[in-house]
């Protein structure tokens, strides 16, 4: 496989790399059990840093697109399933007797997944009945499109939860429901910024954020986070006329810190001299263990600088696909005709129920009751680790949020490779290094746990993931 890099891009040197064997992967041009060059002999090709190559390798090894044999290399892994390139002659129509067997369904998410919420907490009675309700009450306005910018009950319910919990005082008319986060982030990208335009992001950071962004042509500025959160002088440094930054102050992701009140005021102070935006990603904010939530940044904005986004991914369940926008009145009209342009809605019938849901009281309730749930989980799932590995783990607990870190340093393989022989196993650990945007992340493994009932079962997936390090 011949590999070219573009340093005019944007794009790092060693996300380019990985890319580019990805897709070679996928494609079918690499072939499981396929032998890739060594770092240093692609280094050298290239005229890079072997750091660089090493980088892209640990993401690709991460995600399982290749396998580690030593003194033997590296090489495409074997697990993955067989590439079959369609025949040039194959009919253009699908036989529909075959057709369906070629599309998975997904199945329940595995042991530590990132990002899941409690399913087996969630009140499946209940909203079994507000949708049957809502469906015997379903006339012909129900069954037509509905407002692009989202159900207005929806809306006013959102509107009213956010004034109380998070602070954020907003009229139903500034509330936009949308398909989720990134349709919220697309949604703003296309309507505020142009092509090329400068945006600071985390670095480490979430990955769908940088991709969004990419996708609509915008280059992302990668800005360090650290234990106060954002970076601001680096950004300032970096690229100080930048259109927009995309943060996570609440529960950073994926550290898990929380924005001081001094970098906040900060960010809002450049924002305002540069007449830039901030899009406040809160996606978990709610899910503090110690302490009540910390107010959103948007409750600290004076001059409509943030565009708050929230999702129903995390607090209710993901295959709701909501998520919600709140904008500046100023930016009111622009919004509603990007919205009006560029969809149809999300589904009116799903909005309604979810309107239910807050309105008669049910959504608070659960979450109080998630916090308690996913804190009890949290000391389960660091007891068993510690019963597993001892102090051969040093484990990370932030104030809230949905994973922890943990951090074996005394261990000679890299996260990625742990992450590898922890997934083989069945346990969807993630590492942490690959969260890097402008170079790899700090070590360390992101599990998910609020999915993780009982203290017995914390115990049995600290053993296994032991038994997968060896």
């Amino acid at each position: 496989m011949t590999l070219r890099i573009d340093r005019s891009k944007p794009t790092p040197l060693f996300r380019q790399i990985y890319e580019r064997y990805r897709s070679a992967i996928e494609q079918g041009t690499l072939r499981p059990g396929d032998r890739v060059a060594s770092a240093r002999s692609l280094a050298a090709e290239l005229g890079v840093a072997r750091g660089t190559i090493e980088t892209a390798y640990n993401q690709l090894t991460g995600e399982g697109y290749f396998s580690s044999r030593g003194q033997a290399g590296t090489v495409v892994s074997p697990s993955l399933p067989l590439h079959r390139p369609a025949r040039r002659d194959a009919p253009r129509r699908a036989d529909t007797r075959t057709s369906g067997d070629a599309l998975k369904q997904p199945g329940e998410p595995p042991p530590m997944q990132l990002g899941i919420p409690a399913l087996d907490a969630f009140p499946r009675k209940l909203w079994s009945r507000l949708a049957a309700r809502r469906a015997r009450a379903m006339n012909a306005a129900d069954m037509f499109y509905g407002d692009p910018c989202g159900y207005a009950p929806l809306r006013e319910a959102i509107a009213a939860y956010l004034l109380v919990s998070r602070g954020v005082s907003c009229h139903a008319a500034q509330v936009l429901v949308t398909g989720g986060y990134r349709a919220s982030l697309s949604l703003v990208a296309r309507t505020l910024l142009k092509k090329d335009d400068r945006v600071w992001i985390e670095d480490p950071g979430f990955p769908p954020t940088h991709e969004v962004l990419r996708a609509a042509g915008q280059r992302a500025v990668p800005v360090p986070v650290d234990e106060d959160g954002l970076v601001v002088a680096r950004g300032l440094r970096k690229a100080p006329k930048a259109r927009m930054a995309v943060v996570t102050p609440s529960h950073q992701a994926p550290l898990g810190v929380s924005m001081t009140l001094a970098r906040r005021l900060q960010l809002l102070e450049w924002a305002t001299r540069a007449n830039a935006w901030i899009v406040e990603d809160d996606y978990d904010g709610e899910y503090r263990y110690a302490g009540a939530p910390l107010p959103a940044l948007k409750s600290l904005d004076g001059n409509d600088r943030v565009l708050y986004a929230g999702s129903f991914s995390k607090v209710l369940f993901p295959g709701l696909a909501l998520g919600y926008l709140v904008v500046p009145e100023s930016l009111r009209a622009r919004f509603e005709e990007a919205a009006r342009i560029g969809s149809n809605g999300c589904p009116q019938a799903t909005q309604a129920v979810v309107a239910d849901f807050m309105r008669e009281g049910h959504f608070p309730r659960h979450l109080k009751k998630m916090r308690l749930l996913y804190a009890r989980r949290r000391a389960m799932l660091a007891a068993g680790l510690l019963k597993a590995f001892g102090d051969e783990v040093r484990i990370d607990l932030r104030s809230g949020g949905m994973h922890l870190i943990a951090r074996f340093d005394k261990r000679r393989e890299s996260d990625a490779e742990l992450a590898l022989r922890a997934q083989q196993a069945g346990l969807n650990c993630q590492p942490l290094s690959a969260r890097g945007v402008a170079g790899p992340a700090a070590q360390g493994l992101l599990m998910g746990f609020t999915n993780i009932a009982t203290a017995a079962e914390a115990n049995r997936l600290a053993a296994k993931l032991r038994a997968a390090f060896g």
